[in-house]
Formats: structure tokens, sequence, C-alpha cells
């Protein structure tokens, strides 16, 4: 518990940051050391000048610490540190990294093989298949899902890892007891069932706008790759593009219509060399000199259908189409279509999303 203090204690150092935590910590090993040290000690750190050596020596707030240290077990939220096991291997790489996270659920070794999905918190029909198609399909080969747990393909992404069976971590802006959106607070209890919820804002922390950015550099930290599925031109997903490309990171962009704000951002992305997407094995060729026969195969089950639905999955592609268009072009009543699309649903051969539009899985 005592460790536990001073990892928190230096995380909350003025005018340090992550940067230059990692430096102090290369030098004397432990925080415990680093609060211990002599100031001519501390000044020899390169970046470490008079005043910050004063706010590590004179840091008086150890009564906040010792608050947050009993919220941290009244509340269940765990703590990983940069020189723990659990840190994650990917995040530890990038130069800014948090020396604290905060988590629910559990980190695991497999999450070394990670794929963050972020896009548009409003997306089209066309975002929302897209994204629910690669997410499974990544989470059924074994990867894990990474993304922000926002609204509309952030929430899509981590919805289609856990359908898939497949693990998924959340990043969040604020602290892991102030879930946000609010809405989502029913996801976030399943992805700490079966992933991970981290952040490094400690308990109480609200979710204020200039957090998202600095949440943002983590999702990329911990992946080998960021895919944006829709982004208008001012997206956020575009920081988290940028994050990734600092970080030594593949971008990937889903191409999208020309005429869609929503495709802006992703289609100059890709303009820019940013690897387009339109299924998971893109991502898995260009990433495949990294995975070294990670990749788990799957086996589909072959589905069995009558010749009725044969006709209508005839009519569908991966682009969601109408039920009334559907009807039209296979001269059958819409009640009729909808019976049969549900059953073809019900088999796992195509998937409903908005306004009774469906596609092929």
């Amino acid at each position: 518990m005592s460790d536990l203090r001073y990892w928190i204690a230096l995380s909350m150092l003025q005018d340090i940051g992550p940067i230059g935590a990692k430096k102090l910590l290369s030098v004397f090993g432990t925080p415990e050391r680093i609060f211990d040290a002599e100031v001519d000690d501390l000044l020899s750190i390169e970046g470490i000048g008079i005043n910050r050596a004063k706010n590590i020596k004179e840091f008086s707030s150890w009564e906040v610490v010792d608050k947050q240290v009993k919220v941290l077990e009244k509340k269940g939220i765990k703590t990983v540190n940069l020189n723990g096991s659990s840190y994650p291997e990917m995040l530890r790489e990038i130069e800014d990294a948090p020396v604290v996270i905060y988590t629910k659920g559990d980190i695991q070794p497999q999450d070394r093989y990670t794929i963050a999905i972020v896009g548009s918190r409003k997306p089209t029909s066309y975002g929302t298949s897209v994204a629910e198609n690669i997410s499974e399909e990544l989470a059924s080969m074994g990867f894990t899902i990474v993304s922000g747990m926002a609204r509309g393909i952030d929430a899509i992404s981590h919805r289609g890892a856990l359908r898939a069976g497949g693990r998924t971590i959340a990043v969040l802006g604020s602290g892991l007891d102030v879930p946000y959106p609010p809405e989502n607070t029913g996801l976030m209890d399943k992805i700490t069932s079966s992933g991970c919820v981290i952040s490094e804002f400690p308990p109480g922390t609200s979710p204020d706008r200039e957090n998202f950015p600095r949440r943002n550099r983590l999702i990329s930290g911990l992946s080998l790759g960021v895919l944006i599925v829709e982004a208008t031109s001012d997206s956020g997903s575009l920081i988290t593009a940028g994050y990734a490309l600092e970080q030594g990171r593949e971008v990937f962009a889903v191409p999208g219509n020309i005429t869609s704000s929503n495709s802006e951002g992703t289609n100059e992305l890709i303009k820019r060399g940013a690897i387009l997407t339109r299924k998971a094995e893109d991502i898995v060729e260009e990433l495949a000199p990294v995975l070294k026969g990670f990749i788990r195969s799957k086996e589909k089950a072959k589905i069995e259908v009558t010749e009725e639905e044969k006709n209508l999955c005839n009519l569908l592609s991966g682009e969601p189409k109408h039920v009334d268009d559907i009807s039209r072009e296979s001269r059958l009543p819409a009640s009729k279509v909808l019976g049969i699309l549900l059953n073809l649903e019900m088999k796992g051969a195509v998937r409903q999303t908005t306004g009774k539009r469906f596609y092929l899985v």
C-alpha cells in the first residue's frame, strides 16, 4: 500500500508529467526513491530544473493520496504502474505513457495484439455495418479491440468484439466511476467482464473536453494499428490517427462516399497515405510481419438456407439495403420479405441495422 501511495503521488506531481516521471524512474527505480532523493540528485536529471525539484521535495498532498487509495478500495478499482508486469506492453513503449493507469477488468498478455477502431459519433448505416463486420472479424481472429466507449463507431466496435466472444478494451476520458457517456454504463459493465476498462484519470474525474485528446493517445498507444471508419474533417478520430503516426503505429481508413461529410476525414487520410481498408483481411495483411502466426483461424458454420432465402441473399451485399427496396427487387410483399429476412438474421446470415435495413454478414 505504501508503494501505491508513492505511485499515485508521482502521477500527481505538478509540472512533471509522464515524460519527466519516466526519466526520474529510469534513474531512481521507484517513486519512493524519487521522493527521498536529495535536490542535487534530482537536478542532475535532464529536464528537472529547480522548480520541478522543489515540487517533488515539497509535495504535501499526502492526505489527498490517502483519500484516493480508500476510494480505489471502496469502488473496486485497481491500479497498474509503469513498472508492473501487467502494464500493457504496447502502451509502455510510447514516450508519454502514464505512470499509473486505473483499471476495471483484467489486462491479459494476448492484449499485445490489439487493433483500435474509432470513428464518428453519428455514423451512417454504411459506417455502422462496416464497424460491426470488421470488429467481429478481428475479434474472432483473436485480436483485442480497443476504442473509447463513445457514442457511435466506438460503442459499435466494442459490441462487435463482445458479440464475437472476443476481448475488448475501453479507454475513458474520465474517472472509472464516472462513465461517459452515461448511457453506455451497461456496455462498460459488459466490457469489464470480457476485457478491461482503463483510464489515466483518477476516480472522480469528470469527462472534461480537454481530457479526450489525452485519452486518444492511449487508444493508439495500446494498438498495433488504428482503423478510422467514418470521420468528418474536424473529427477527434483524426487526433487519434495523428498520435498513431507519432507512435509508429499503422493507420487504416475505410473509404466512404465522396459526397458524405462523414467520409471527408477518412478519404483525406487515404489520400495522405493511410491504408485503404475494406475488410479485416486488409489489416491482417499489412500487419503480417509482426503477427508471426498469431492469427486464429475462423471456420464459419455452414448455414442451411431455403431456395427463397437464397434468392433474397443474392439481392444483398455488405451495404445495408432497406426492406422496401428488397421487396421491390424480389417482387415479394414487404411483410413476407421481412419474415424471410428475420429468419436469415436468426441463422446468422444477415444482420439488421437502423431503419429496417439489412446486409449480409
